[in-house]
Formats: structure tokens, C-alpha cells, sequence
């Protein structure tokens, strides 16, 4: 019986949805959507390149940054496929399986984005609270671990969960509420006990999430009593200034993800258009926002993207 009812979930086709009323439109949606993705991508792959490039950025701040970069464009990639096949009328179908791995790698990348904000205010807490030690606590091997860590961490507590979804019948409508594919909405289509994967996964929300919240306060606690000990009000400002960029970085990630499960356990019957509008801003927003951030509040980078715009000109100011 559990052997016919795992074939029956991986052989199943499910259907993603757009935007709900506005099917003829969806050529038209999908204008902003692909403007939004380039603008992401664009200046992702230009702080990539940037921190690349430039020798004098080989620091940790940075290697975390480029952490982020990469995290936020894996996150964002495999949900922004489906979403254009959908607004381009290519096709809504998607197999159990092509669901199962697109949802465990939206999971994953937003966990591991969160572990990496978590490394970065590790990081602001080292370079304020124990300037002296910075390079000689946080190394390039350590850095290259902590990434590893990061990765590893978020998808191994994942894959019970996702291997269950295996031995699942889904006898009720096969229509996702978003245009990819999220654990807690496939699991609402089972004809199942689900009550495992529920409890089970928010006892993973909260360890990683959780403990990663809990990670990034305290450390900016501990920063915040190293800067008030500061004597010059220019020297806090400064200090403060360095961790602007990490704690809008904190606020983009995590204030759509709360708002999104908020929304999908206590906002059930609310109309489909803010499912859809909270969907997308958890994958769309963290991108799209943490370049320009970045590139606004950092020296370092503002002088790389504008070096990378206009050479010459840079170059000739240098001079």
C-alpha cells in the first residue's frame, strides 16, 4: 500500500497559478517581474565580480557578502523559472518530482541565507568588539567553513521532510496557491496524516531561523555595549554606520518570510492576490535590495559599481 501510494505522489501533476483575475494581463505582469530579476542578477553578479577583482576587498565582510550574493541569486532562481512559464503561457504543469526539488532548494537557499546574515553579525561583532584579533579569528579557511557549515545545516534537517512527501496521495485538487512550489502549500493537498511534516517543520523553522534571530540579537547587544563605550560620538557613528548595511539586509530577509507564514497559518481565507504579493516579495525583495544597499551604504563597493560603469572616468579621479 505505502509502495502504491509513493508511486501514485511521483507520478502526480500539480498546477501552478499566477495572478488570480488578471490571466490576460499575466504577458504584461510579467514586464516588472523580469525587470525586477535583471536588476538582481545585474547587481548581484557586480558585487561577485567587485569582490572578485578587487584585491583590497579580500576581507571577511566581504566573503560573507559575496556568501549573500550567491545565496540570494540561488534562492531566487528556480522559483523565478516557473514563475515565467506561467506568465507566458508556456505551461502551469509541474511533476510531483520537479516540485519536491524545486520547493527543497527555495527551503534550503532561504535558510542559508539565514545562517549567513547570522556569520555577517558574527563578523560585525569581531571587527567592533575585537578589532585587533579580526584577521587572525576569522581566516579564509574558517570563512570557506562557515559556508559549508551554512549549506549543510539548512538542507540535511530538509530531507525528511521532503522524502516523506514521497509516501503521500494527493486525492484533493492538485492547484498550487503560488507559481512554484512551497512545503506548506503542497502538504494542504494530501490525503494524508500530515501532522508530522507540520510539527516537524516548525520545529526546523524554529531551530534554524530561530536560533539564527536569537544569534544576530545577541551579537548586536554585545555591539551595542562595545560602541556606547566609545568616548567620540564620530566613533560610534562610524562604528554604528558599518553594521547599517547588515540590519537592512536582516530586516528585507526576515520580515517578508514572517509575514508569508503568518499569512499562510492564520490568513488562510484572505484573498488570493496577498498570498501571491507575499510569495513573491520573500523571493523578489532580499535580491533585488541587498546590491543596492550594499552599494549605497559601502564605500568599497559604491566605488567598485562605479568603477565598472564608467572606467575611465574612475580611473582619472584616482589620479
Amino acid at each position: 500500500m505505502a509502495a502504491s501510494n509513493s508511486s501514485r505522489a511521483l507520478s502526480s501533476t500539480f498546477y501552478l497559478t499566477g495572478i488570480p483575475g488578471y490571466e490576460e494581463y499575466h504577458h504584461w505582469i510579467s514586464i516588472p517581474f523580469c525587470f525586477l530579476y535583471l536588476v538582481g542578477i545585474t547587481g548581484n553578479c557586480s558585487i561577485l565580480h567587485i569582490v572578485r577583482t578587487d584585491s583590497r576587498l579580500h576581507e571577511p565582510m566581504y566573503y560573507f557578502l559575496a556568501m549573500l550574493s550567491l545565496t540570494d541569486m540561488a534562492m531566487s532562481l528556480t522559483p523565478m523559472i516557473s514563475l515565467f512559464r506561467v506568465l507566458w503561457s508556456i505551461s502551469r504543469e509541474i511533476p510531483f518530482s520537479v516540485c519536491v526539488v524545486q520547493m527543497f532548494l527555495i527551503h534550503t537557499f532561504s535558510f542559508t541565507e539565514s545562517s549567513v546574515l547570522l556569520a555577517m553579525a558574527l563578523d560585525r561583532y569581531v571587527a567592533i568588539c575585537h578589532p585587533l584579533r579580526y584577521a587572525t579569528i576569522l581566516t579564509p579557511k574558517l570563512i570557506a567553513k562557515i559556508g559549508i557549515a551554512a549549506l549543510l545545516r539548512s538542507a540535511i534537517p530538509l530531507i525528511p521532510l521532503h522524502v516523506r512527501l514521497a509516501f503521500f496521495s494527493f486525492c484533493h485538487s492538485h492547484v498550487l496557491s503560488h507559481s512554484y512550489c512551497l512545503h506548506q502549500d503542497i502538504i494542504r493537498l494530501a490525503c494524508a496524516d500530515i501532522r508530522f511534516n507540520v510539527i516537524y517543520g516548525m520545529i526546523v523553522i524554529t531551530m534554524l531561523w530561530g536560533m539564527d534571530a536569537l544569534g544576530i540579537l545577541i551579537s548586536y547587544i554585545f555591539i551595542l555595549h562595545s560602541v556606547l563605550r566609545i568616548v567620540s560620538r564620530e566613533g560610534r557613528l562610524k562604528a554604528l554606520n558599518t553594521c547599517a548595511s547588515h540590519i537592512c539586509a536582516v530586516l528585507i530577509l526576515y520580515v517578508p518570510m514572517i509575514g508569508l507564514s503568518i499569512v499562510h497559518r492564520f490568513a488562510k481565507h484572505s484573498s488570493p492576490f496577498v498570498h501571491i504579493f507575499m510569495a513573491h516579495s520573500y523571493l523578489m525583495v532580499s535580491p533585488v535590495l541587498n546590491p543596492i544597499i550594499y552599494s549605497v551604504k559601502n564605500k568599497q563597493i559604491r566605488q567598485g559599481v562605479l568603477h565598472l560603469i564608467s572606467p575611465r572616468k574612475m580611473g582619472s579621479t584616482l589620479w
